[in-house]
Formats: C-alpha cells, structure tokens, sequence
C-alpha cells in the first residue's frame, strides 16, 4: 500500500484553484441564506464581508499548494476589509460566518479532490481554519484595544469638561461617544488615588459600577480618583461599593444633580470636600460632601458659605423671632449647658430644651453632637464676619 499523500497532487490543486470563485460564490449564498443579520447588513458591509470570505478561500488555496508551514492568515484574508467593520460585525457574528465559509468548503473540497486525497483536504481545512479563528480573535483584540485608548482619552476628557465647568457641546459630543448623551441623576464621587498603576483600579471601578447599575466617567487627577457615576439611585451605596478599589484617606461624595451638563456642581462639592476633610478626622467614609460644609467654608469655599447661611443662619432667624439665633449662639460661645444657657438668656431652662430642639427641626444639626455643633458654631462666625469674609475670600 502506498503512504498517504501529504501534499496535494498537481490535479486536486488545478482543480481546487478553477473553483474558488464558485466556492466564494456558494459561501455569500450561504451567509445570506443561514444568518439574518447578515441580510440585514448595508450593501457596502455585505460586500466588504464577501471580500473577505473571497480572500480566506484565495489564501487557503495558496497556503494549501505550497508548504503549509503557518498561514499569513492576518494580511491575506483580514487585510482586505477596513477594520471600522469590527464596529458593524461582532466577534461572535465572525465565528458564524467563519463556520459557515469553512463548512461551504469542506463540503465541496472532497468532490475537487483526486481520488485518494479526501482526507488529505479535509484535513486541510481543518488546519487552516483554526489559524483564520485566531487571526480574527487578534483583529478584535486589537480593535479592543485600541477602542479602549480612545475611549479612556474620551472619559478622560470629559471628566476634565466637568470639573471645569466647561459643558459645551465638545463635552456633549463626547459624552455622547461614550453612551452619555440621555444619562441622569449624575453624582460626583471623589476619593484617593492607590498606591502603584492605576489602569486596572480604572477596570475595577468600572465593572464594579455596572454591577450595581450605574454608569461611571472616571479620571485620575494627581492624587485623587475622580468619577462621576450616572443613573445613581443611592449615592452612598454606589460610593461604598467603590471604596475598596481606592486609596486609603477621604470618600466624598457629591450632591445629585440632573445631568451631566449640571455635574460640575457636584463635581467641585466633592472635591472641596476631598481637600477639607481631614480637619474632621472622625468623618464616616463615605461622607458626603454636604456634611463638610463647615470645613469647606473654612477653605473659602463660597458654595458652602452660602449654604451655611441657607440652611443655618436664615432658618434659626426666621424661626421664633431670632430667638433660635440667640440661644444657638448662647449655647455654643458660652458652653453653660442647659442651666447656664436658661440664666444667661433669663429664660426658664425648659424653654433652653424646647429651643434646642427648634434648632434641630429647623436646621436638621443637633447642637448636642459636636461635629454638627461645630459647624453650627462656624456658620455663626462666617455670619458675624458678614461680607467682610466674602470680600476677602474673593480677592
């Protein structure tokens, strides 16, 4: 018995090579026939795609005459098509057509064959499709990759948009690039950058976000993480989920807004707030930005002055005749507790007690509590120094 041929004869290659337009031909009519997707393709991808399948035929066709040693898969058949269509045809869908070419020519190749060299050509096949799997995986992979630098310059972009305020429409196209154009409850979350590279913390908060279904912009600025997280539902929870993922120090996070175009707002809260932390050292992680107003306002934050005066000043003085007022700033300059408070004030000290707690109804701060009787004591000084402070705080 004579040895397996293990190269094709001169015949099976004549007769391979005079049907490979046929064989190309029978792989479109069975992509269109066996996938719905392909169909629905415009006429310049379905072209673009009968290329290709065209080229993978022609260079098995080479590969399979000549020493057979390694395919150049990658130029002859993926160096056809632009590689902008691996945004209109997923990896998967590849597959589909890849199986669907191969199974076009497995089928036919035996009956081009010489007898005897059936096996030999199914064999072929066989081989070189794994090396034309392969080489689509790389294209896609390097696709990937190349999306994923774009897009972290994109993010990185934007982030930067935001904080500085700067919501034009460069921003808007840009969000829009990155699935931002119609995203809403948008919260700023600020925290410290981890020690050693900073590329796989990015994935980590990413992935993490998705899981609880949100969506995150996420930049490094030096020694702070900042993201922005949109389609938040609870703040605070999406910041927790986040933390293990940063440095060790403050978790600020900033006031929901609306949009991305209102982020800033949110954005220069929690950053201030970032920066301010540390002189509350017993502040929760994750903390929220609004409850740092008394230290950001010590860093001249006019934001949170003015919130200060909104939410403490103007409430104590509307309420009971400025009554409030006084006994807040009694209670706070003097330190005489409950009795001290009532004769300074010449008041009974149950009337001390039922303004006490006037003050927590109005203000939402428990002058008992000493980070919220701190910040109560700083508003009354912002308050006392009047626009003096605002002047100097903007010069």
């Amino acid at each position: 018995m004579s040895p397996a041929p293990t190269r094709p004869s001169e015949e099976t290659r004549t007769r391979v090579v005079r049907a490979a337009g046929d064989l190309g031909a029978a792989a479109v009519r069975q992509m269109e026939a066996d996938h719905a997707w392909f169909r629905s393709l415009s006429a310049e991808d379905r072209s673009w795609v009968g290329l290709v399948a065209q080229a993978g035929i022609s260079s098995f066709l080479e590969w399979f005459g000549g020493d057979q040693s390694r395919a150049a898969v990658l130029a002859d058949v993926f160096g056809t098509a632009p590689r902008e269509l691996t945004r209109s045809i997923s990896l998967a869908q590849t597959l589909d057509l890849i199986r669907t070419v191969i199974a076009v020519v497995e089928r036919d190749i035996s009956g081009l064959a010489a007898p005897g060299e059936e096996d030999l050509a199914r064999e072929a096949v066989l081989r070189y499709s794994r090396e034309v799997a392969f080489a689509a995986a790389e294209v896609y992979a390097e696709a990937a990759e190349a999306r994923g630098a774009w897009d972290a310059r994109l993010e990185s972009l934007v982030v930067d948009a935001v904080i500085r305020g700067e919501a034009d429409d460069s921003m808007q196209s840009r969000a829009a690039a990155l699935g931002w154009g119609a995203v809403s409850s948008v919260a700023v979350v600020v925290g410290s950058t981890p020690p050693g590279a900073t590329g796989s913390v990015l994935g980590e908060l990413h992935r993490t976000a998705r899981r609880v279904g949100s969506e995150l912009l996420v930049a490094v600025h030096g020694p702070r993480v900042v993201c922005i997280a949109g389609s938040v539902a609870d703040p605070m929870a999406l910041a927790t989920a986040l933390d293990p993922h940063l440095g060790a120090g403050p978790l600020v996070v900033g006031p929901t807004v609306p949009h991305l175009f209102a982020a800033g707002r949110s954005a220069r809260a929690a950053i201030s707030g970032h920066t301010a932390a540390p002189a509350w050292p017993e502040a929760p992680r994750p903390v929220a930005a609004d409850d740092l107003l008394a230290e950001r306002a010590l860093l001249g934050d006019m934001p949170a002055r003015n919130a200060l005066r909104a939410r403490i000043i103007a409430p104590l003085a509307d309420a009971g005749g400025g009554s409030l007022l006084d006994t807040a700033a009694a209670w706070l300059d003097r330190g005489l507790g409950v009795e001290g408070t009532a004769r300074h004030l010449i008041v009974h000290p149950n009337t001390v007690r039922y303004r006490l707690a006037g003050i927590e109804k109005a203000t939402g701060y428990d002058l008992a509590d000493a980070h919220d009787a701190q910040t109560v004591r700083i508003a009354l000084a912002m308050h006392r120094l009047g626009p003096v402070a605002r002047v100097a705080t903007a010069r």
